[in-house]
């Protein structure tokens, strides 16, 4: 798969609509990744359902979507930006992640990713990205019914990032994503409750970049294919670090809430800018350069 640029809009923002991912792609990303969808319609959890910190934002939306059968529509609409189009699927089991993945494909996927590590919904997401067993059973089920990419988006929440990394990438995985958020909660203080309907959500932006910037690092150091680092990029100095540890490109989520939209463009221009200023020709040419020193 090639990318105009390095950038891609992370799952989770602004991606349950192909009129949203329109309005991304003009701003300048290089790839789409849709909000996860699932087998069935999923309404999600009653709100709150975000909270804003000082460095970032905790969310547990519990992964509302239309189903697979109705977001195919957006699959299609979504085709005609000119960019890749990759759909983030999860499932309670096996089968159904590789018959959500099947559909999307069918519709017009370019790639699917594989929410294995959503830290806020019981069954799925983590449970699973935190077994490497189950992981490869779900990545092996999968690969047998696409031939599009299959990338895996991994969960920071486990004793050892890069054992999780291997065994999807024995299991067939194209690409991995590193990482999702960070398992987290807020109080309020006058309530004396915690804020999130659910309790416990996932922090995202700027305070789990360090994190997820050791991730790619460990995880390039242990695999060999293809990383895309996620977690906390708000400028190109951000992006420039997780290609330096080991990422062939980045997502971006929460930015665009704190930044606004324009922020891939910004990303983009940075990058190259730098790129020309250290006599670089191609981003492949700083990818993991960290590790040579």
């Amino acid at each position: 798969m090639r990318l105009g640029n390095p950038t891609m809009l992370a799952s989770g923002i602004l991606g349950l609509s192909a009129e949203s991912l329109g309005n991304i792609v003009m701003a300048g990303a290089g790839a789409i990744v849709t909000k996860s969808v699932g087998l069935k319609p999923r309404n999600g959890y009653a709100n709150p359902t975000i909270v804003q910190t000082s460095y970032g934002l905790i969310n547990a939306m519990g992964l509302p979507n239309p189903g697979i059968t109705e977001f195919v529509k957006e699959i299609h609409e979504a085709k005609s930006f000119g960019v890749p189009v990759i759909v983030s699927v999860y499932g309670f089991s096996a089968e159904e992640y590789a018959t959500v993945a099947k559909k999307a494909v069918d519709a017009g996927a370019d790639a699917v990713e594989l929410n294995v590590s959503c830290p806020h919904v019981e069954e799925t997401g983590s449970e699973i990205g935190q077994n490497p067993k189950i992981l490869a059973e779900v990545v092996r089920k999968v690969k047998a019914s696409v031939e599009k990419p299959v990338f895996v988006k991994l969960s920071p929440n486990v004793t050892n990032i890069a054992e999780i990394a291997e065994a999807a990438a024995k299991a067939g995985a194209d690409a991995l994503t590193a990482i999702n958020t960070v398992k987290a909660m807020a109080i309020d203080t006058e309530t004396t409750v915690p804020i999130l309907s659910n309790k416990k959500g996932g922090l995202s932006g700027p305070a789990i970049k360090p994190v997820a910037v050791r991730c790619v690092y460990e995880i390039y150091e242990r695999v060999k294919v293809p990383i895309i680092g996620c977690g906390g990029i708000t400028n190109w100095r951000d992006a420039v670090e997780f290609l330096l540890a080991g990422a062939t490109a980045v997502q971006i989520g929460t930015a665009i809430a704190l930044k606004g939209p324009n922020v891939f463009k910004k990303i983009k221009r940075g990058i190259n800018a730098y790129l020309r200023r250290k006599g670089f020709k191609s981003v492949n040419e700083i990818v993991g350069l960290s590790h040579c020193s």
